[in-house]
């Protein structure tokens, strides 16, 4: 159960007002679980939260420093469909702490039905670079983990020379296939035993949220599933302009770089979406929290 806000405790108010928990501070840290998360609405049957970009990243900062265990995972049109079609998927997202409106389509499906107000979206890579920023001021240590071995090794030299002191005290590539148990617990022993206090998985969906999900509450650190950020920051694939993300084309912009790898995606997908999406809106809001 996530503690309950008492009176002189921090807490960060979403856009409707409702409090998503700052855990209390002590040297034991502690885990947040993903219930009585108060800022969760449904989108498509999943949970996520209506929360804007400053509220997200003051409920992740008090948690890192906090030293408390806890998974966020950013939230796209694609991560979105998949876990509305695949139990496994949703029941590990059911078990995050908090669940971000990373795409606008996300984001306007959660004013469309249920007047959340949000203005702006939560964007796993600028949250990534944000939070990195804040972990360079406070000495906060930093895991990357996913990616291919270039990619991690242009990504540290980044980061890096973009904010001085940023502590990076782990960057692993694990091989392209699902880990066995033994080298889950292996994973979770090193990241532990690195002391970073925020873990930034970039394997892509869903098996970095699966993944994410088997760590679990015994990682010691917050785990934020950024998704193609690794890739974006270190350069190795260009990021939408402004525009596009504002309009919410991103996915175009990425269709048109990588037509073979992602039109099954976004053809299956989008129209998954659009069919779904329309049909939640004709149903009664009644009983959708």
């Amino acid at each position: 159960m996530s503690p309950a806000v008492a009176e002189g405790e921090a807490g960060v108010s979403d856009a409707n007002g409702s409090m998503a928990v700052a855990p209390e501070r002590g040297d034991e840290g502690g885990e947040v679980a993903a219930t009585e998360r108060g800022s969760c609405r449904r989108v498509l049957g999943v949970g996520v939260d209506a929360l804007e970009p400053n509220g997200a990243f003051e409920q992740i900062t008090a948690w890192a420093s906090a030293r408390v265990s806890a998974r966020v995972a950013f939230m796209p049109v694609h991560s979105l469909v998949t876990a509305a079609r695949e139990r496994r998927f949703a029941e590990a997202l059911s078990r995050f702490a908090l669940v971000l409106a990373d795409g606008q389509p996300v984001r306007w499906m959660l004013n469309l039905r249920h007047r959340s107000g949000l203005a702006e979206r939560v964007y796993g890579p600028t949250m990534m670079w944000r939070l990195c920023g804040w972990a360079a001021e406070q000495g906060c240590p930093v895991y990357l983990y996913g990616g291919k071995q270039e990619v991690l090794h242009t990504l540290v030299a980044r980061l890096e020379q973009a904010f001085a002191g940023l502590r990076v005290v782990g960057a692993e590539s694990p091989p392209f296939r699902a880990l066995s148990d033994e080298e889950v617990t292996a994973a979770r022993e090193r990241i532990n035993a690195s002391g970073a206090r925020l873990v930034f998985v970039g394997l892509g969906c869903p098996k970095q949220e699966l993944l994410a999900d088997r760590l679990g509450d015994e990682v010691r650190a917050v785990q934020l599933c950024v998704g193609a950020a690794f890739d974006f920051h270190a350069g190795a694939v260009s990021m939408a302009p402004a525009w596009m993300q504002r309009r919410g084309l991103e996915w175009l912009y990425r269709l048109m770089r990588e037509p073979r790898r992602l039109w099954k995606r976004y053809l299956v997908t989008n129209t998954l979406f659009l069919v779904m999406a329309a049909g939640e809106m004709v149903r009664p809001r009644r009983g959708l929290a």
